[in-house]
């Protein structure tokens, strides 16, 4: 098995996944997938099928919010910050693995280390039957439904995009 396919952090990804009654293959890219546009182009589909998995710093409490956002928009921090109903920064490496487990790359929709303040799944991911996620190494993903992934994260549906 290819290393990153037995990585801890994939591990704990596919345990989640499996509590939620998901079993999907998880795919290893070839070398770590650092846009959605690489990812498409692997898995052969539409950026806007990836489902990139963002973390940003609720600035007022410190908590994370994770918002899923297709890989063909990109999320309006002012939009995120009035639903929220507080100041929203870009999050950094050491945040996002302090409060997820995860590397920036790899967070999964599934499987996190901490609790989000609040999580979000992009609206205009609705529109593909399949749609591809992070498994919790920057070179490894899953697919799955919209439907699928607002049970996983139990996330609200809000059009935060650009």
């Amino acid at each position: 098995m290819p290393a990153s396919l037995s990585n801890p952090s994939v591990e704990r990804v596919r345990a989640a996944l499996a509590a939620a009654g998901l079993a999907p293959d998880i795919v290893e890219l070839p070398g770590a997938a650092r846009t959605a546009v690489a990812a498409a182009q692997f898995l052969g589909c539409e950026v806007a099928q990836i489902a990139n998995s963002l973390v940003f710093r609720a600035q007022s409490t410190d908590r994370a919010v994770l918002v899923m956002s297709s890989g063909a928009k990109r999320v309006s921090i002012a939009k995120l910050a009035a639903t929220v109903g507080e100041p929203i920064g870009k999050a950094d490496a050491d945040f996002v693995r302090r409060h997820t487990g995860f590397a920036i790359g790899g967070v999964a929709p599934a499987g996190s280390e901490g609790a989000y303040l609040r999580a979000f799944v992009e609206r205009g991911l609705s529109a593909w039957p399949d749609i591809w996620a992070a498994a919790g190494h920057p070179s490894t993903v899953f697919r799955l439904s919209y439907a699928e992934l607002l049970r996983l994260t139990g996330g609200a549906e809000a059009d935060l995009a650009e």
